[in-house]
């Protein structure tokens, strides 16, 4: 259990004397979702895992990470995801599937993902956090709602902006999206 997500957010709250209920309430999550995710019963998005991440002091990527290396770190990506990535989503759907691009870097600043967007049915939750997020789109169509603005980005756009500004990323449209995003932890 300790290499899943779940299970390094767990082992990390004990290390520091840290109950549920406390992580829940500085993270401004419910003890419930903090106990699923601990569990494996939840996948968080990106917004609420920075939200752990912050909340227990470590960076949003050591909940990822695999190993320790002072050598460059080389990323290749597993078809379907392989055992590294992060899948998110509602009920029996896959939203996002997000592969770390720097897990192993144990002193990095950025977060870099290759992040795999799928079509979801709903309203879009727009979150914020500290830090800043870069994307560039390298196929498909993303909707990027910021603030009270709605962009769409093709292949070959970017953009950046403050995270602390609410903000969604989703698929535009009814195909899969293919984006690089790096997030920096201020």
């Amino acid at each position: 259990m300790q290499g899943s997500i779940g299970g390094r957010i767990r082992a990390f709250r004990e290390s520091k004397g840290v109950d549920r209920a406390h992580l829940a309430d500085t993270a401004g999550l419910t003890e419930e979702f903090v106990t699923m995710l601990e569990e494996g019963a939840a996948v968080p998005s990106i917004g609420p895992l920075q939200k752990v991440a912050r909340a227990l002091g470590v960076r949003l990527g050591t909940f990822m990470d695999d190993q320790i290396s002072r050598d460059p770190i080389i990323s290749r990506l597993a078809p379907h995801g392989g055992d590294t990535a992060l899948h998110t989503g509602h009920g029996d759907s896959t939203a996002c599937v997000y592969h770390s691009l720097g897990k192993g870097k144990s002193d990095r600043n950025m977060e870099p993902f290759f992040i795999e967007i799928f079509p979801e049915p709903g309203e879009p939750e727009a979150v914020s956090h500290q830090g800043e997020e870069f994307i560039a789109v390298l196929s498909g169509e993303l909707l990027v709602q910021y603030g009270p603005d709605t962009h769409i980005l093709k292949a070959g756009d970017t953009i950046y902006y403050n995270s602390i500004v609410p903000h969604h990323v989703g698929a535009a449209g009814d195909g899969k999206v293919e984006i690089l995003a790096v997030l920096y932890n201020s």
